[in-house]
């Protein structure tokens, strides 16, 4: 059966475990402000509950608009802006951090776009992803070029005030520009960096792509250090091939709104069923998908979704 990978609305502009305490962003000129403490989340039992949220076309703040009907807790618990860019310099021939301009307006409005979900106790996390370049995650061709894009990312984190990196090596084409092929160093080199500088944040894992499959160089092997990884095949119950504990890991992914709401349960029922300890979700946008959430947190949580425009 054919297992299409997301479809991923962009405009032209786009160029392109346990987790820690939330660390204090810094205030900026661009108009992000320190991140406060987050109020305690209502307790909830169960999976992490992941939204993938397109920021092209909707709110970071649609994560914030579900609660469970018992208990009151936030339906999702980490938000994933999607998704700032890998690009390449052809002058200086070098990768670098690339925001289009809707994921720059959600940075630099973070006291509305991100601090309301943190305060709810919802981790807000930045994907990056490929942009036809020619640069990726697998190509660095050396340990110090991967350690400056780290150091460009973990920046961006501490700017910001974020909680963390997603990786989603889609998109890179390998060999544009006349860049390198995938070599096995390369993510190796890059996760270690990036947990080095960002010890007590989110590092995940969009399972696919060169990057997911190589995780190990020089008896190093960086696994223990993603906080989580996922299934990036949506409607389907897929095991990532890497070694955290099941946790850590979402075998099941649903495109909200696309995915039957009979799947998405079903997936929910076998992520508690045999144990795993994530739920992925993408594509939630502004409208009410209070229905499609309770298709899952029934099964996670034993809990109907509220939706609060």
């Amino acid at each position: 059966m054919s297992n299409p990978v997301r479809s991923r609305v962009r405009t032209a502009a786009l160029a392109l475990s346990a987790v820690a305490a939330l660390a204090l962003g810094t205030t900026t000129t661009t108009g992000a402000t320190a991140a406060p403490a987050p109020a305690p989340a209502a307790a909830k039992q169960g999976p992490t509950s992941v939204a993938y949220i397109e920021v092209n076309n909707n709110s970071m703040l649609n994560a914030g608009k579900y609660t469970l009907a018992d208990g009151g807790g936030n339906a999702f618990d980490v938000a994933v802006i999607f998704a700032a860019n890998i690009n390449y310099d052809t002058n200086s021939k070098k990768a670098y951090l690339h925001f289009n301009e809707n994921v720059q307006r959600v940075l630099d409005n973070a006291a509305t776009e991100i601090r309301p979900l943190q305060q709810k106790g919802i981790k807000v996390v930045l994907s990056v992803l490929g942009n036809h370049q020619g640069a990726g995650f697998a190509n660095f061709p050396s340990q110090q070029t991967a350690s400056a894009f780290a150091k460009e990312m973990s920046d961006a984190v501490a700017e910001y005030g974020l909680d963390g990196i997603d990786f989603d090596d889609e998109y890179a084409e390998y060999g544009n520009n006349g860049t390198a092929q995938p070599n096995d160093s390369s993510f190796v080199h890059l996760v270690t960096a990036l947990r080095a500088n960002m010890p007590d944040k989110i590092i995940s894992l969009y399972n696919i792509g060169p990057s997911a499959s190589r995780l190990s160089y020089g008896g190093v092997d960086v696994s223990s250090k993603f906080d989580y990884a996922w299934n990036p095949y949506y409607g389907t119950w897929q095991v990532p091939g890497i070694g955290l504990p099941k946790s850590r890991l979402s075998p099941a992914a649903v495109e909200i709104g696309r995915t039957s709401q009979s799947t998405v349960a079903s997936l929910a029922r076998r992520t508690v069923g045999e144990g795993y300890g994530v739920y992925l979700t993408y594509n939630l946008d502004g409208s009410d998908r209070s229905a499609d959430v309770s298709a899952f947190t029934r099964e996670l949580y034993g809990s109907e979704a509220v939706y609060t425009p």
